[in-house]
């Protein structure tokens, strides 16, 4: 048995998702976000089961690039025990993103590095 309210059929779809997401801690959200732009990077740079049909360099850059503003803004208010593991994966796609890369970009250069520092 649970202690899920029952759904109101009057209710507004929008009002209900505005007030379940007032609910969750910041922190949280932050992982989410910074989970799914790994989890997109890590199959754009060709980490996934079907490599050459999901590949895109293009794609992946804008991705880690993103993933890298939001966990150096972050790191601080979510603290180290939650920003490790999310650097350690950004490091992760950077590398692989670097190896995918036919013309490697110079160091400091490639996606992320703008904030993260080069990675090598």
């Amino acid at each position: 048995m649970t202690d899920t309210p029952p759904i109101d059929p009057n209710s507004d779809p929008v009002d209900e998702a505005a007030r379940d997401i007032s609910e969750v801690p910041a922190v949280e959200l932050i992982n989410t976000v910074a989970v799914h732009l790994l989890s997109a990077a890590a199959v754009k740079v060709g980490l996934a089961d079907d490599p050459q049909e999901q590949t895109d360099l293009d794609e992946a850059r804008k991705l880690i690039t993103a993933l890298a503003g939001l966990v150096t803004a972050a790191a601080t208010e979510i603290g180290d025990h939650h920003a490790r593991p999310l650097r350690d994966g950004l490091r992760s796609v950077q590398l692989a993103f670097r190896e995918a890369s036919a013309i490697p970009d110079a160091p400091g250069a490639g996606p992320g590095e703008k904030y993260t520092g080069p990675v090598n």
